[in-house]
């Protein structure tokens, strides 16, 4: 039923250290997209959280796991709120390993999302916290106090970042060029004479995953590159914050909860000491 994109453990997100590369310390390239579930008053969008599990199972899924995930919170509100027959059809096309019968066996909604299928691919259950996509000027981070982490954005932009290697890069240099990823190799031939990166970004082990028009959504949507790209971001940021709604109805509740108390207590001080305060006038 999925499409599968096999890679081996030689593509996985790491480079491996070789003689002709030196670790990237140039800047990436992280587009600030617009998604629903930002700002105090964000929430997830619903399809947008089943397409981004369509792009995930059908492309994303035959390499990284979701370990921290469970089948069951496929049906829950705020997420994919997939109907509960939908849910537990899905969880059917898994095979996780039970101890207990020291084999394999169908999954069920109490499990989770089975591991990693190849080695050395990260595990993308918190991949949306772990990443940091917006950096302030001079490590200062003021970028991340207005606009958040931007762990979402890093992955669409990294989605999107596949370009062709530039001129100034070897052709045999070992990787994928990607103007998002700034962790990975690098030629030297890429840095001019002061040790500043001549392009953004770095070579990933990873190759371009989405090209655009990889999966038919099943509510028509478009399925262009950014679109996908989008979708999966939105989904990811999900599996690492699943409660972000509630997160923010608790705080907004927290907030108007302080100002009526604050207002109320300001209210009693006054009441309080209003006669004191009268008393000390006369007197005077």
């Amino acid at each position: 039923m999925f499409r599968k994109l096999t890679l081996t453990a030689a593509v996985a997100l790491g480079l491996a250290t070789a003689a002709t590369q030196v670790s990237a310390a140039g800047e990436a390239h992280v587009e600030d997209f617009d998604f629903s579930f930002e700002g105090p008053f964000g929430s997830y969008d619903q399809m947008q959280l089943q397409r981004g599990l369509q792009v995930y199972t059908e492309i994303c899924a035959s390499c990284h796991g979701l370990r921290q995930v469970a089948f069951r919170n496929l049906h829950d509100e705020g997420g994919p709120a997939l109907p509960e027959d939908q849910m537990r059809a899905y969880a059917e096309f898994y095979e996780v390993y039970d101890a207990e019968l020291d084999d394999f066996r169908t999954a069920t909604p109490a499990d989770k999302f089975p591991d990693s299928a190849v080695e050395n691919a990260p595990d993308l259950s918190l991949m949306a916290k772990a990443r940091a996509g917006f950096h302030g000027p001079y490590g200062t981070g003021l970028n991340q106090l207005f606009k958040g982490m931007g762990g979402a954005e890093y992955i669409a932009s990294l989605m999107i970042g596949y370009e062709e290697p530039p001129e100034c890069a070897p052709e045999d240099f070992d990787g994928y060029y990607n103007t998002a990823f700034a962790a990975g190799g690098f030629p030297e031939s890429c840095i001019d004479e002061k040790g500043k990166h001549m392009v953004p970004g770095s070579w990933i082990g990873m190759p371009q995953p989405l090209w655009g028009e990889d999966v038919e959504y099943a509510d028509g949507h478009s399925n262009d590159l950014h679109h996908e790209a989008e979708d999966i971001a939105a989904f990811l940021m999900w599996t690492a914050e699943p409660k972000l709604v509630a997160r923010k109805q608790a705080g907004l509740t927290g907030v108007i909860f302080l100002t009526i108390l604050s207002v109320l207590l300001y209210l009693t001080n006054k009441r309080l000491w209003a006669p004191h305060k009268a008393a000390a006038k006369r007197k005077d």
